[in-house]
């Protein structure tokens, strides 16, 4: 398929570009860390600069394709503005609604990671307090219990617009899997990545068939107002920062042409 962006392309800005390279980066990531699922999920992000468009890849590509130059811009409506390809229904569904009413969720990750897409199958399907990572994200969760089937329309994705708003980030599917929202790919594919190592934590735990030690929830209250209060930002950039600039590192020695 040919690529229809270049990186000298004129109508491309450099905040443009820099989404486009990170974004690819998200994808050729999750297959790295085992989060994709063949051709199908979807990761997204608003076109910066514009609020009528987000980025999409074309339907067919694997992810450890993904490149910077391969991305379609997708109007709320599921016209392609940019590029060429066809667009995934689902991910049309999904996401379009999401970043049109929640344009705080610049960036919309959804998978089917195995461990958090276990707990998502269970009857209770929350994440526990079980430790210090998980409990980093328990004000950051919301669950949506019900599932409808496969999103093969734009109302589904506006109801899970309702149910994530612009309060939280983390969207666990019953039935299905996860979704996970940052204002930019670097926060998103933080909070991604730690989710699932502690959903993977979790299913281990339980594995064991013993009782899980849960955190007394005065200790839980205290330990979510230090992750609000006073997490440092070392150099003046959080911490999803460093982490995702460190990825893309090792993106950079092993799969260079993610930012063709």
């Amino acid at each position: 398929m040919a690529l229809v962006f270049m990186k000298d392309r004129p109508t491309i800005t450099a905040a443009e570009w820099q989404a486009r390279v990170d974004l690819a980066a998200a994808h050729r990531l999750a297959v790295m860390h085992g989060f994709s699922e063949g051709i199908f999920n979807h990761l997204t992000l608003a076109v910066p600069g514009k609020s009528d468009r987000y980025y999409q890849i074309p339907f067919g590509l694997h992810w450890s394709e993904v490149t910077a130059s391969c991305f379609m811009e997708v109007g709320w409506d599921g016209t392609v503005l940019a590029g060429e390809g066809e667009v995934e229904r689902s991910a049309y569904c999904i996401h379009a609604p999401i970043h049109r009413l929640v344009p705080q969720h610049a960036c919309v990750l959804h998978t089917h990671m195995p461990y958090a897409s276990a707990l998502a199958r269970l009857e209770q399907q929350e994440l526990l307090p079980i430790g210090q990572t998980e409990i980093g994200f328990l004000d950051k969760i919301a669950y949506d219990d019900t599932y409808t089937g496969p999103a093969l329309d734009p109302e589904e994705g506006e109801r899970l617009a309702g149910i994530i708003g612009p309060d939280k980030k983390i969207l666990f599917m019953a039935n299905h899997g996860v979704c996970v929202c940052g204002g930019s790919v670097a926060e998103a594919y933080d909070l991604l990545y730690y989710l699932e190592r502690a959903a993977q934590v979790q299913i281990y735990a339980m594995w064991t068939g013993r009782k899980l030690r849960e955190v007394k929830p005065s200790v839980v209250e205290h330990t979510i107002a230090q992750y609000q209060a006073s997490w440092p930002d070392y150099g003046n950039r959080p911490s999803y920062q460093h982490h995702f600039d460190a990825l893309k590192r090792i993106l950079d020695r092993k799969e260079p042409d993610y930012t063709d």
